[in-house]
């Protein structure tokens, strides 16, 4: 399927991820300047700066990918999500299992930081089932169906809560693409170059495969 993504550059689709201090996150970004748009903070990295890291990554010309996985009530959730936006986050995300009332909260929280700020609401994103976790991990959550019926099932509620996308792995990209539609974002972590070190991801892929299988922005990572 085609995508309304596919017209833009492999180089402005890849999120390169900061999973690392402020020194070192700041240097990554002096040398990816013009070779790369997009990077993502986490919570490693905000939970020690807060706004300021997205707004300096805003001012050097960067798309930022806040990736904090909001999970709680609607009411702090909106909250949270307005806050994000805000800060001038281009990207947000939240675990689809805190249900669609709760993504509802998020895109209006998002739509109301999107004004506070001045700028486009940013996409927002449902986490369908984290790439670290493999089947018998899932199951031992108490999720009795099996891996990709779960992430199919999330995204299904995702697209229902009227949110932006999904996060999900890249082995499961092409059948959310056939679910979500295809202006629908779908981010990829768990992205590797061929022979690289898996870190503490479960379901890998590579920028190509992650491309092919239908993600609008595959993720990999530094840190």
């Amino acid at each position: 399927m085609l995508t309304a993504f596919d017209s833009i550059p492999a180089a402005d689709r890849v999120i390169v991820a900061l999973d690392c201090d402020a020194w070192e996150a700041i240097a990554l970004a002096d040398k990816l300047a013009g070779r790369a748009k997009w990077l993502k903070i986490g919570m490693t990295l905000y939970y020690a700066e807060g706004p300021a890291i997205v707004k300096m990554f805003k001012r050097r010309g960067f798309n930022v990918f806040l990736d904090l996985k909001f999970h709680d009530i609607p009411h702090q959730v909106q909250g949270a999500a307005r806050s994000a936006a805000a800060s001038g986050a281009d990207m947000i995300t939240m675990h689809t299992v805190g249900g669609v009332p709760m993504m509802e909260a998020a895109q209006r929280g998002a739509q109301e930081g999107a004004a506070e700020w001045g700028g486009e609401v940013p996409a927002t994103l449902g986490i369908t089932v984290l790439t670290s976790m493999d089947a018998d991990t899932l199951a031992a959550t108490g999720v009795t169906r099996p891996l990709p019926e779960q992430v199919e099932a999330m995204a299904a509620q995702a697209k229902r809560a009227g949110i932006s996308g999904v996060v999900a792995s890249p082995r499961e990209a092409a059948a959310l693409r056939e679910i979500l539609g295809p202006e629908a974002y779908i981010v990829t972590p768990g992205v590797r170059p061929a022979g690289a070190a898996l870190g503490d991801q479960s379901r890998v892929a590579t920028p190509a495969q992650a491309f092919a299988n239908g993600a609008s922005l595959p993720r990999g990572g530094f840190g």
